[in-house]
């Protein structure tokens, strides 16, 4: 390896059902994230893909084929497999028009199910493994084929029913046997799977009820039967473990991550021992294995089996981060604003802070490994992660609270932390920068322009920057969010799109900006982004911009390394007027561009490895 860091997603290895020493898994190859097997017998990998732009989707069958999802530049392509030990790539099955991955299933009988979508519509194809497909439903919208039974006969389909908080359980030649939705109006359910016993459907889902998070299971027989006595005060995800009758449950709380395995049949639920920090992902194995990777803000990625089975090394990076790394609880309306503080070693007295702003706005910061974390104190920059109204961890009402307005809400507990940290004597109330990307880049361009006294630079990376623009050409599943968020459409509700808008406080804006956009940016286009910049020049607003050659989403860490220099010179330059200045520690790169939120960079030196800041969602999903 003769790069100076690495691309690393923060998911365990796919397990064969059939053969769990086998596996599939995603790790760097040259600067990019590519698919790669792993014998646990023996210890050793192989690399399966090796694309342009890299692969990050992969999984394993009982039969031990690997997949992976072949895409291009904007997202779109083709499932294809191979044998475990090698052999010629193949299609997944005949006769699917390219398309966005939205679920891809196996049954044990090797009948293949993908969910393939484009803008307007998810469709879901349905044939034996390799052989002719044959498109057994499309609704309108964004949909995810989330379960086959392992007998092939019955399909699990989320979002199907015109409503992000339906499942539909679809027979294999697409008649729908069920319809399941969430409790009123601001209930949610998701599926997560059936059962992997054969001679057996039973669907896992997760119900949002009361303000709790319930377990769920639905069969032909019983229906929907809700398990009240299991309910948690934040939001979860679970799995089946193998033997089909128990299951590991994976919750969210406070920054941090818990594990338990519930009994359904016993009404039993058992703590399972971590150390305290994140689990970034979790599944239960053969007998009594459990495994679980872990991290916390000062320590990277393990993975970890409690029956001692051999996993790929996750390496590269030091064992543990420097600084001094602190929660923080800041009053606010709601309750308290939950922040992870960390502050650069040797620090006396009050120093110049970055807010790392999570995007989202249902996702939240966790007390685990970041690259740009990493980077920002080893800088000499103090880092603030609010978990602000909005994010996940903290249970249904705070996910709700945006009393305020969509945004402003969120931009109020920036507001009150920076104040509380201030007061504290920790943050310099001169020197207090922005950083986010997406959603988050979104509040960083809503706070310089609401409260432009308060900041004194801001990095904005792939931003929303006019929502009612935005609306009008991101993709049909945020469009969705926004009226979720709004409560309608921009030509239903033109005036609260109007007062959240960035591009409405541009002229505004004094702090000094920099902003990083994509030129083929579906979810945060390029256009809306344009106009904001036009607004700051004709405002008279110092910034910089950025442009990349990307989608919103990319997998090559030499981009997303190039927009963390430029980020970190540009803070250090505008945070540290007339003090002394640190060398900045950042990657060294010879090239630009930005691969999005899917991976962190790891400072220079370090060998760094890059983990996901949007992954390990426990909310009763896994994200694609």
């Amino acid at each position: 390896m003769t790069r100076s860091y690495q691309v690393y997603r923060a998911a365990l290895p796919e397990v064969c059902a059939a053969q769990p020493a086998k596996m599939v898994f995603t790790a760097d190859a040259d600067g990019r994230c590519e698919v790669f097997t792993w014998d646990a017998a023996t210890c050793r990998a192989r690399q399966v893909t090796e694309r342009p732009h890299g692969t990050l989707h992969g999984a394993i069958d009982r039969d031990a084929h690997v997949w992976w999802f072949d895409e291009d530049d904007h997202g779109a392509g083709r499932w294809r497999f191979q044998p475990f030990e090698g052999g010629p790539d193949l299609p997944g099955l005949l006769g699917v028009p390219e398309g966005e991955p939205r679920g891809l299933a196996v049954s044990d009988g090797a009948s293949v199910a993908m969910g393939i979508g484009d803008a307007r519509s998810t469709a879901v194809h349905l044939g034996p493994r390799g052989g002719a497909a044959r498109e057994v439903t499309r609704v309108d919208g964004h949909a995810t084929l989330s379960g086959i039974t392992p007998d092939g006969r019955l399909l699990a389909l989320s979002g199907a029913a015109g409503s992000a908080r339906a499942v539909t359980v679809l027979a294999d030649d697409g008649t729908p046997r069920a319809v399941l939705a969430g409790d009123g109006p601001g209930g949610r359910l998701w599926s997560l799977g059936f059962a992997p016993t054969a001679g057996r459907a039973e669907l896992l889902l997760v119900r949002e009820s009361n303000d709790r998070y319930l377990l769920a299971s639905w069969t032909p027989d019983t229906g929907v039967v809700t398990h009240s006595w299991c309910a948690f005060d934040t939001e979860i995800t679970a799995r089946w473990h193998p033997e089909g009758r128990s299951l590991l449950v994976r919750q969210d709380r406070h920054g941090r991550s818990t594990l338990h395995r519930v009994h359904l049949a016993e009404h039993t639920v058992e703590p399972v021992p971590t150390p305290r920090g994140t689990l970034l992902d979790a599944a239960p194995r053969t007998g009594s294995d459990v495994q679980f990777l872990w991290t916390d803000t000062a320590t990277p990625p393990r993975m970890v089996s409690t029956a001692g089975t051999g996993l790929p090394p996750t390496h590269g990076i030091p064992e543990r981060v420097p600084g001094e790394h602190r929660d923080l609880w800041t009053p606010g309306p709601d309750g308290p604003v939950h922040s992870l503080l960390s502050l650069p070693e040797g620090r006396t007295g009050a120093v110049p802070a970055v807010f790392l702003v999570h995007g989202g706005p249902a996702d939240h910061d966790r007390d685990a490994y970041d690259g740009v974390v990493h980077s920002l104190v080893a800088s000499g920059f103090a880092v603030v992660r609010v978990n602000y109204r909005g994010s996940t961890g903290y249970g249904p009402r705070w996910r709700r609270a945006f009393g305020e307005g969509v945004g402003l809400t969120q931009v109020a507990d920036l507001v009150a932390v920076r104040a509380d940290l201030v007061a504290r004597g920790v943050v310099r109330a001169d020197a207090a920068g922005l950083w986010g990307t997406s959603w988050g880049g979104y509040l960083v361009l809503l706070a310089l322009g609401t409260h432009p006294g308060l900041w004194q630079a801001g990095v904005a990376v792939k931003p929303v920057a006019d929502c009612a623009a935005a609306y009008r050409t991101t993709t049909p599943a945020l469009r969705a969010l926004d009226e979720r968020l709004f409560g309608g459409t921009p030509d239903e509700v033109p005036e609260r799109y109007e007062r959240s808008s960035p591009r409405h406080y541009a002229a505004a804006v004094r702090a000094p900006l920099l902003v990083a956009a994509a030129t083929r940016d579906a979810k945060c286009p390029p256009g809306q982004v344009r106009d904001y910049l036009t607004a700051l020049q004709g405002a008279g607003v110092r910034h910089e911009s950025m442009w990349l050659d990307t989608g919103h989403d990319g997998y090559e860490a030499d981009d997303h390394v190039a927009v963390l220099r430029r980020a970190v010179v540009f803070l250090d330059r505008e945070l540290r007027q007339g003090r002394p200045r640190t060398t900045p520690k950042t990657p060294r790169s010879d090239r630009s561009g930005d691969s999005g939120r899917k991976r962190s960079p790891a400072p220079a030196g370090t060998g760094g490895t890059h983990t996901e800041r949007s992954s390990g969602h426990a909310e009763g999903h896994h994200p694609q």
